[in-house]
């Protein structure tokens, strides 16, 4: 591949909060480091063969269709990758009994050939098989919904998480990678939780240097510290594991706060700390770096703790309405300083498309704003859940003025999108996005934000390898 490539054509964004940014012109992405960095923007640019002349470089150029355009890639902040088969699958129920009746059974499944899972199975199982089917598909099916870059949850067995962390570096995803940390006997069933906190340390170093041998830089895959939440962690593991993501510098991500009977829970196993946030301060865990996910009932006085630590929130709206954990108010938090991303949380979440996650937002907003009086200020618009999806989710990760826009120096993890064509008998492409050609670009990407899916995703490019192509 060229060391050099020009990208032609509409570019969005949302630099801003409230700025949907839409413009023409042409970007030098330059991949001579590994790392596909835009060196050189211009907004002047009418045509390719200009880009050429603009640049002084003899490269190839892309170009957008006209009725398509690049976009950021999507940032999931929350997903836990090996509860993929299970997307959709939650009956009636609510977060604790959901762990137990089904999430606990399919991740020992990916490591343990005495799980729940396999009591019917006529063959021997083979854990490992199965983890290669689930994370090939997850990493394949999240890439195809644009999602560039994903914090993922494995499971507890170091085998598995290693596996995960093969298939996304393979195929070219930015990606965290979590060992799961459980091993409280309490709350953790026999068949799937560490031991002790000496093997829970023990198999999250492993996963760590696993990670180390496949990227050292961390650029484009790194571990992520991750108790699943503080009620499965005995208090010794959750002080050594923010004491080893201090030692290494490394992200930690956790839950917090989604459910009530979770809330409760917690204050019963945790009695000498105030809150839930305080658990986490307590033990090392709130730091710059932590993913808290959900972040449901936060106390003004936990948000207040959360923006002091630099600690930040991805907000998962498809979940805590499926679950029934209830509504997080994206608002409240974003006028007190938190930083917030979007996560799908699979399979809490039934999808694994955070353009999904954009459109949940907004209708979870308007549910907050109802249940305050009706007041539309709590309203999430369509710019505000593209922001946090990208320049948001960027915050979230780490990776803020690196990835979720087109400025100089950025990275260049990008999808294209492409919506539909009316003609005039009425006929259109393949696509729930129907422009009639009379509709804004604004209004364009209002109906892309509500209407689109995986088929207006045509190209997706990591550090400016193409990694998805919809054929």
């Amino acid at each position: 591949m060229a060391q050099k490539t020009i990208y032609f054509g509409r570019f969005i964004s949302t630099p801003q909060p409230v700025e949907l940014l839409i413009r023409v012109g042409a970007v030098l992405v330059d991949r001579n480091d590994g790392k596909g960095v835009i060196e050189k923007a211009d907004w002047t640019v009418r045509d390719p063969k200009d880009a050429i002349s603009k640049f002084g470089v003899d490269a190839p150029v892309i170009t957008t269709k006209e009725n398509g355009f690049f976009f950021p890639g999507f940032i999931d902040s929350h997903i836990h990758a090996s509860q993929y088969p299970n997307v959709g699958i939650f009956g009636k129920s609510t977060l604790l009994d959901w762990l137990t009746t089904y999430t606990f059974p399919l991740e020992s499944s990916l490591g343990n050939p005495k799980s729940p899972m396999y009591k019917d199975a006529v063959e021997p199982p083979n854990p490992l098989a199965r983890a290669n089917a689930v994370y090939n598909r997850v990493v394949s099916r999240t890439l195809a919904n644009g999602t560039t870059t994903a914090s993922y949850y494995a499971t507890i067995h170091v085998d598995a998480t290693n596996l995960l962390a093969d298939v996304a570096f393979a195929k070219g995803q930015r990606a965290y990678i979590g060992r799961v940390c459980m091993d409280q006997p309490e709350t953790c069933p026999d068949y799937y939780r560490d031991e002790s906190t000496e093997e829970t340390i023990a198999k999250t170093k492993a996963s760590i240097e696993h990670c180390k041998s496949l990227d050292p830089s961390g650029e484009l895959l790194a571990h992520i510290i991750t108790p699943r939440f503080a009620p499965s962690c005995l208090p010794e593991t959750l002080s050594r594991l923010g004491a080893l993501a201090q030692e290494q510098d490394l992200r930690v991500q956790t839950h917090i706060s989604e459910n009530l009977n979770e809330v409760k829970l917690v204050k019963q196993m945790f009695p000498d700390q105030a809150t839930y946030t305080d658990v986490y301060d307590h033990h090392g865990l709130l730091t710059p770096r932590t993913i808290l996910a959900h972040a449901v009932h936060l106390s003004k006085d936990e948000m207040k703790l959360i923006k002091e630590k630099k600690t930040k929130i991805s907000h998962c709206p498809a979940s805590n309405s499926a679950l029934g954990s209830g509504f997080c108010p994206v608002r409240v938090m974003l006028d007190e300083g938190l930083e917030v991303g979007l996560g799908t949380d699979v399979s809490g979440g039934y999808s694994t498309s955070i353009l999904d996650a954009v459109r949940n937002a907004c209708m979870v907003s308007r549910h907050v704003g109802y249940v305050n009086g009706g007041d539309s200020r709590y309203n999430l618009g369509v710019a505000e859940g593209l922001w946090l999806a990208t320049v948001g989710g960027a915050k979230v990760v780490g990776m803020e003025g690196r990835l979720g826009g087109f400025e100089e120096g950025m990275l260049w993890d990008v999808q294209e999108i492409v919506l539909g064509d009316v003609d005039s008998r009425g006929e259109g492409d393949n696509t729930e996005v129907d422009i009639f050609g009379w509709e804004t670009w604004e209004n364009r990407v209002d109906k892309w934000v509500w209407n689109g899916d995986d088929r207006n995703v045509r190209r997706v490019w990591v550090g400016g390898r193409l990694v998805h192509e919809r054929r």
